[in-house]
């Protein structure tokens, strides 16, 4: 019996022991997203349609109508989704397309929504046909139609849902069908990559939450590697912080320099995968052009990983161009590559 209180009153002390401090950082990505319109840094044409969206829904007394985010990932559509659920004070209930399964799920979800809720969708293209037949009737007129029974004995109920509003988020919006697409009556954005004036003020907040000092020429540093986008920016500054950390100093350039060699980022953010495909494109395809599946293959990576991951960064830096033929390396990427490839000129 007094080993059982033992280990009862370890545990109440090893509770005891763990700090505010370290319960506000446990989850530090959430930690680290803005939570006012203020603080969401960029964007300022979508943030300028949703507040004149947000104030008219609220004067007519009705939730704001649904909307569609796309864009690559990292650059805040679940932090719009957020920000917009605490401008209406409206609940806001998170779900992902490949959470949804069945027909059955999204019921649930929806049956289970108050007057006024905002429903997330992220990665909204991965829902299969079939549910989206279902969600048409539920975004455009309230209602929820779930067929029971199968033959000629199945039969139709129609549920009516309170007001809500759904805000979804897609990396690949040429994945979603028209008439789902059509449905999000309160407007579809793209959300662009930022500035790098952009991502420097983004990481001084950052950098202020996580309680360091950050130099000017570290910020710069960090956000022309960071590939324009905030979560990008966060994840260096993090590993940049654990390396001044350890060596208790502050945050300066030449630390966050040798940080991001340590993760293989090169000066304009490049990573070893994007080398090696730039590097395959010019030394096994004579800098192309070269199809996408020959490439794959020749990287050992899938199709959809080029496409999503790794071209879109080197599009925008003009290090890749599509032709008709396929793949072709830039003068751009090879001068890069040169002053990146340790004497060997490619």
């Amino acid at each position: 019996m007094s080993s059982k209180n033992e280990d009862k009153n370890l545990k109440s002390q090893n509770t005891d022991n763990i700090s505010p401090k370290n319960n506000d950082t446990k989850f530090l990505d959430q930690t680290l997203r803005p939570n006012t319109w203020d603080e969401y840094i960029g964007q300022k044409n979508i943030k300028k349609n949703l507040q004149v969206l947000l104030k008219a829904a609220s004067q007519r007394n009705h939730p704001p109508e649904h909307l569609l985010f796309y864009g690559p990932p990292g650059l805040g559509k679940t932090t719009l989704a957020n920000l917009i659920a605490k401008e209406t004070r409206a609940q806001l209930k998170s779900t992902s397309g490949p959470a949804i399964e069945k027909v059955g799920d999204l019921a649930s979800i929806l049956t289970n929504l108050s007057a006024g809720d905002i429903l997330f969708i992220d990665e909204i293209h991965r829902l299969n046909k079939a549910i989206e037949e279902v969600l048409y009737p539920a975004m455009e007129s309230g209602s929820l139609d779930i067929i029971i029974g199968k033959g000629p004995s199945a039969r139709t109920i129609q549920l009516e849902l309170p007001p809500f509003t759904l805000i979804a988020a897609t990396t690949r919006i040429a994945l979603l069908s028209a008439p789902l697409r059509s449905r999000f009556s309160g407007g579809v954005f793209k959300l662009e990559f930022y500035s790098d004036e952009e991502i420097e003020k983004i990481i001084e907040r950052s950098a202020k939450i996580l309680g360091v000092e950050i130099e000017k020429e570290a910020k710069e540093e960090i956000a022309k590697r960071s590939r324009f986008t905030p979560r990008t920016a966060n994840y260096l500054l993090k590993r940049s912080r654990d390396l001044a950390q350890i060596r208790e100093q502050s945050l300066t350039n030449e630390t966050v320099k040798e940080a991001l060699a340590m993760l293989g980022i090169d000066e304009v953010g490049l990573n070893s995968a994007d080398r090696s495909l730039l590097q395959a494109i010019e030394e096994k395809f004579n800098g192309g052009p070269v199809g996408l599946n020959t490439l794959a293959a020749a990287l050992s990576e899938e199709q959809a990983t080029i496409e999503d991951v790794y071209e879109p960064y080197l599009l925008q830096l003009g290090f890749i161009e599509r032709t008709s033929r396929g793949r072709i390396i830039t003068d751009r990427a090879r001068k890069h590559l040169k002053i990146k490839s340790l004497g060997k000129l490619l």
